[in-house]
C-alpha cells in the first residue's frame, strides 16, 4: 500500500486538468489505494486557471497538498506552473507544457505574458527537475489538442515515479473518458510514454 503520493495538477479550462485528476484518482482506485482529490476551478469555463490535487495513501487526510509536498506537478499551461509553484520542493518532478494561452488582459494589452526562459528561470529557484517541452504539437501528431493530458499523463508513467500500474491508468482512461474518445486517449497516454522513455534520465534522477 501506498503511505502518501502527491501529484498537483494545474493548467486553464478546457485543456483537461479535471479529466486527468479523475482518470488518476479511479487508477488509484483500482489497485485499492485511498485516494482524495481537491479542485479548484473557478472560470474554468472561460479558460481561468484550474488546480487539482491528487493525494494517494493510507497516511493521506485532506486533499490539500501541503506546501512543498508536491511528487510531481503536471502544468498543462507554463504560467500556471508559476501560481503553483510553492507547492513543489527540489525533490519535484515538474513536467510543463510550453505551448502558452494567452489570457484576455494579455490580449488588451493590460498585463504582459512572460517568456518562457523567465518562467523557467523562476522555476528553477523551486525544482531542477524540470521537463519542458511543446506537447500541444505532439497531440496534435496523434490527432487532437484534447488528448494533451493523457499524453502528458504518458510521459510522467514513462519516467517510473506513479507508483500505479499501466493497465489501472487504461482501464481509468476506458472508465472516465466518453466511448468514442478512449481509443485515441489510449493511443496519446502510450505516444507519451513511448516520448518520455527518450527524455535524458539524469534530469530527474
Amino acid at each position: 500500500m501506498i503511505e502518501e503520493f502527491n501529484i498537483m495538477i494545474v493548467g486553464v479550462g478546457g485543456t483537461g486538468v479535471l479529466t486527468l485528476s479523475r482518470i488518476l484518482g479511479h487508477a488509484a482506485v483500482l489497485e485499492g489505494e485511498k485516494v482524495r482529490v481537491g479542485e479548484i476551478h473557478g472560470m474554468a469555463q472561460r479558460g481561468g486557471s484550474v488546480f487539482c490535487e491528487v493525494r494517494i495513501g493510507n497516511k493521506v487526510y485532506s486533499p490539500i497538498i501541503p506546501q512543498g509536498r508536491a511528487d510531481i506537478l503536471i502544468s498543462l499551461e507554463p504560467v500556471e506552473a508559476l501560481r503553483a509553484a510553492y507547492k513543489v520542493s527540489s525533490k519535484s518532478i515538474v513536467l510543463m507544457n510550453t505551448h502558452p494561452i494567452i489570457p484576455p488582459v494579455v490580449s488588451l494589452g493590460l498585463a504582459r505574458y512572460p517568456s518562457l526562459e523567465e518562467i523557467l528561470e523562476k522555476m528553477r529557484k523551486f525544482s531542477s527537475k524540470i521537463i519542458a517541452r511543446d506537447f500541444t504539437e505532439l497531440a496534435k501528431e496523434v490527432g487532437t489538442v484534447r488528448v494533451l493530458n493523457t499524453l502528458m499523463l504518458g510521459v510522467v508513467y514513462s519516467i517510473g515515479k506513479i507508483p500505479l500500474r499501466k493497465e489501472s491508468i487504461e482501464r481509468a482512461i476506458e472508465d472516465v473518458i466518453p466511448p468514442r474518445f478512449v481509443s485515441i486517449n489510449i493511443e496519446a497516454f502510450r505516444r507519451g510514454i513511448a516520448e518520455g522513455q527518450g527524455l535524458v534520465k539524469e534530469q530527474i534522477s
